[in-house]
C-alpha cells in the first residue's frame, strides 16, 4: 500500500476528538468547564465514543450508580451524545429515596457553539430535589484551537 493510501486508510478509521470551553449559567451561578468529545473508531465493535468533563471520563461505575455514554456522533455541523445514568436506592438526612434514572441527549451546534441538553429524570433523590420529568438547558461553548 502506498503512503497516500495508508494515510487515507488511517484517517478513515481514526476517532475524531473535539474540545470546547463551555459556560453554564444557572440563576446566580456561573460554571466554566472543558468538554471533550471523541467519536467512536470506525469499524471497531469494541471502541465506542467517549466524553470528558474537565478531564473526567463520564463513563462511571461505582456504588453510587452507573453512568454510560452512548451514541456519540460527530458531523460537520453537529456533535451529539446520549448519557444513560442510574442510581441505586439511597438514604439522605433520614429520608429514603428509591431507584433513579436520568437519560440525557446533548447536542452542540458547531457553527453557533450552542450546547443543548434535554434530560428526563425519573425517581430517586434527583426527582425529589429537581422534579421528575423532562427538562432542557442551553449553554454556550467555543471550540478550543487545534480541533
Amino acid at each position: 500500500m502506498s503512503f497516500v493510501g495508508l494515510a487515507i486508510f488511517s484517517a478513515a478509521i481514526s476517532a475524531e476528538t473535539l474540545s470546547f470551553n463551555c459556560i453554564r449559567v444557572e440563576r446566580d451561578m456561573t460554571e466554566e468547564y472543558v468538554l471533550k468529545v471523541a467519536s467512536p473508531t470506525e469499524g471497531s465493535k469494541s471502541t465506542k465514543g467517549k466524553v470528558y468533563f474537565d478531564e473526567r471520563d463520564l463513563d462511571q461505575v461505582s456504588s453510587g450508580g452507573l453512568q454510560e455514554i452512548k451514541n456519540v456522533s460527530i458531523t460537520r455541523d453537529k456533535i451529539s451524545f446520549l448519557t444513560d445514568t442510574s442510581f441505586p436506592p439511597e438514604e439522605f438526612d433520614g429520608v429514603r429515596y428509591g431507584v433513579g434514572t436520568v437519560v440525557s441527549v446533548t447536542t452542540i451546534n458547531r457553527v453557533t457553539g450552542e450546547l443543548k441538553k434535554i434530560e428526563t429524570i425519573k425517581g430517586g433523590i434527583l426527582a425529589s430535589t429537581m422534579g421528575e420529568g423532562t427538562k432542557s438547558y442551553t449553554e454556550k461553548c467555543s471550540a478550543i484551537k487545534g480541533n
